[in-house]
């Protein structure tokens, strides 16, 4: 079994590696994490590639990281252009039998405004995606 963790650039979500970590040990699967820039046009944006492309990389080896302080080894991808479409792609690449990524970040009003990565990966992966929610604590 090989798992495609999506690390979010936006914000960390340790719960959602910690997740991978627990599939990893019960199904002996490998795990590739891509991070992407989510950056289409640079001249568009407002701040540089290198802003984007550095937050993608933190995320992504943040994950790494994790992963290996739980003994699982994991290679990783940072990626420009949209988060949906280029973790599909990688999953295609990697042949990966599992997505995982966290539930979104974004307010409600945004997600119907500029979509939802989580639900976009559900609907349109073409593979079994698995979305991890924030553990509820209290």
């Amino acid at each position: 079994m090989h798992i495609v963790l999506a690390a979010n650039p936006e914000t960390e979500q340790p719960w959602v590696t910690d997740a991978v970590a627990d599939l990893v040990r019960q199904t002996g699967a490998t795990v590739a994490v891509v991070a992407v820039d989510e950056l289409e046009s640079e001249h568009l944006a407002p701040l540089p590639r290198s802003v984007y492309h550095e937050r993608a990389e933190r995320a992504a080896t943040a994950a790494v990281a994790r992963l290996a302080a739980a003994g699982i080894e994991a290679t990783s991808a940072v990626l420009p252009g949209r988060p949906a479409e280029q973790i599909i792609r990688f999953a295609g690449e990697h042949r990966a039998d599992l997505i995982v990524a966290g539930s979104s970040v974004r307010p409600v009003v945004a997600q119907r405004l500029l979509g939802s990565v989580p639900l976009t990966l559900i609907e349109k992966a073409g593979r079994p995606v698995l979305v991890v929610t924030r553990p509820v604590t209290g």
